[in-house]
């Protein structure tokens, strides 16, 4: 697993080394606690590589544990998603994957805990009952009626909600804390609830379900984890978190840490936002390319390395931002720049034919699979009479600073011929749908011999050799750079997301392969669609354009 030689340094890779100076700990452990819930976006990514990373570098242990305390909004297929998006950003977790729901024993029993000590009760107030008793930020919140229930009470009812025989909604657990506490997460919060709902890892074993707050501390502190490590929403939750750690007789005591979340332009951070974008048949799915999810960058043809690389550049901070998403796109580009495979595809095909070489001539041309590493291969390109070039690479008139092919003028195909534009044919409505040129057959790869200059390159595929496809090229998924701040997400839906052409691909692409990455020569960087494309009809997604607004051409011109 590639990784880079210098990893920034941050304010929670100081708190590790500290620790570990200060032999606070002997062995550093961390942890991944998704929700599986939804499948794992950009904003994952950033904390998967902080904690990976972390124990990686510190030879510690970062397990994989999943908060699944809410039964209805999980399932089987986003817990697969998410152990497949850990591995294909290449790390590890440590030992057998972990679940909240392997100690739900144990968490049970520390609630019962609190109770013998007076510190929870059993509340029969409805949830919306719950939350006005609560206040408001600068409202005290008001006891419960129930809050002043004996120990004994107490316990017989919280066993009552155990064996099912309260219905949903109609009692919970709460903490007694207090209610005039100016952090509304220590006002009573709630620790159990009732759910009468299969569980996809105990079944029907349990009705009542603990909250993430009193699941994640004790589950934490169980595994041993020294680090917990999360984002900045979380930080008056710490309170909470260190209250129910302080009141149960646990040894170890892991501590806090908060970090920004990860925001970027013209897309959402939140599962909630995403799945109303699934459900309303806005993307095709969780894993649509257009999606910032793992599953769907992968998809579009996004690396991990990639990826990896983006999560170090942005960095940790507590400082929230919105992060431009050339950030992100630079470094998509400077891996494929690299490692991408080069080829040609005709987007928008219009048909030459070349009028002084037979109806059946063929040639091979050789080209390498890149500019600068020979050692990728070479590719053979039949080159024969009749060819497609892109609509945009001619033009009838000429135009300043154009340097494709202009009628009566002349080009250079890539890697091939000069070819001079001599006449067109035009449709009814003033379509061309050929152009008729003639080829000069002494510059395979060489200057004319009488000196001429010939400054514009295009690339091309045989019209007979070539194989139809599919190109899906992608936008931005909203109109606005922070969709967050309008009310209908919808709204701001970017209708010209996906834009579907049909073309055709050189040859060599009949073995193309889902993981592989290739350059289209001025259209970007593509890959082959792991869902829709099939042997007979080939089906690419454009990963990301060539062009760059800070670099401009770099990556294109070096085709």
């Amino acid at each position: 697993m590639s990784r880079s030689t210098t990893t920034p340094t941050n304010f929670i890779r100081q708190i590790v080394e500290e620790d570990l100076v200060n032999r606070k700990y002997n062995l550093i452990r961390t942890r991944f606690p998704p929700e599986p819930n939804g499948y794992l976006h950009i904003g994952h990514a950033k904390s998967i590589c902080l904690n990976f990373g972390i124990a990686e570098d510190y030879q510690g242990q970062c397990n994989l544990r999943f908060d699944d305390t809410n039964p209805i909004k999980e399932n089987i297929e986003f817990i697969d998603s998410i152990k497949r998006d850990v591995q294909w950003l290449g790390f590890q977790w440590y030992g057998n994957v972990r679940y909240a729901s392997d100690f739900f024993e144990e968490q049970h029993n520390y609630a019962i805990e609190l109770i013998k000590k007076g510190l929870a009760y059993v509340d029969e107030l409805s949830p919306d009952l719950i939350r006005q008793y609560r206040g408001t930020l600068r409202l005290a919140g008001t006891n419960s009626p129930y809050r002043s229930r004996g120990v004994e009470e107490n316990l017989r009812l919280f066993s009552d909600m155990r064996k099912g025989k309260f219905p949903e909604g109609a009692a919970c657990l709460r903490a007694k804390i207090d209610m005039s506490s100016s952090f509304m997460v220590l006002r009573d919060p709630v620790l159990y609830r009732i759910k009468f709902v299969e569980h996809h890892q105990t079944g029907y074993q349990w009705c009542i379900y603990p909250m993430y707050d009193f699941a994640h501390c004790i589950s934490d502190a169980i595994e041993g984890i020294t680090h917990s490590l999360c984002t900045l929403e979380f930080q008056d939750n710490r309170r909470l978190y260190n209250w129910v750690l302080d009141n149960i007789s646990i040894s170890t005591r892991p501590k806090q840490y908060e970090f920004s979340r990860l925001n970027i332009e013209y897309t959402v951070m939140s599962k909630r936002q995403l799945q109303l974008l699934v459900t309303q048949n806005l993307v095709d799915g969780w894993d649509d390319p257009r999606m910032p999810t793992i599953s769907g960058m992968r998809r579009r043809g996004y690396t991990p390395e990639s990826i990896r690389e983006f999560c170090r550049r942005i960095g940790v901070t507590k400082q929230d931002n919105l992060v431009e998403m050339e950030a992100l796109e630079s470094c998509v580009r400077e891996h494929l720049n690299e490692h991408a495979l080069r080829a040609m595809a005709v987007l928008r095909p219009i048909l030459i034919h070349i009028t002084n070489l037979p109806k059946d001539y063929e040639e091979i041309i050789y080209m390498q699979y890149h500019p600068n590493k020979p050692s990728m291969g070479i590719r053979e390109v039949p080159f024969t009479n009749e060819i497609y070039i892109d609509k945009s690479d001619f033009l009838e008139n000429k135009i300043k600073n154009y340097k494709r092919l202009i009628l009566g003028e002349e080009v250079r195909l890539r890697n091939a011929y000069i070819i001079k534009a001599e006449k067109l044919e035009k449709d009814n409505e003033g379509n061309i749908i050929c152009l008729y040129c003639s080829c000069d057959l002494k510059t395979l790869n060489k200057k004319p011999h009488d000196g001429r200059t010939v400054k514009g390159v295009i690339h091309w595929v045989s019209a007979k050799y070539s194989l139809p496809a599919e190109f899906r090229l992608y936008e931005k998924l909203f109109i606005c750079s922070n969709p967050l701040k309008d009310e209908n997400l919808c709204m701001s839906f970017n209708p010209n997301s996906l834009v579907i052409q049909e073309g055709f691909v050189e040859l060599s692409l009949k073995t193309a392969q889902v993981s592989l990455s290739y350059q289209f020569e001025r259209e970007g960087y593509f890959c082959l669609d792991s869902i829709y494309s099939m042997s007979n009809k080939l089906v690419f997604n454009r990963t990301i354009s060539l062009r760059n607004r800070w670099l401009g051409d770099k990556y294109a011109n070096n085709a």
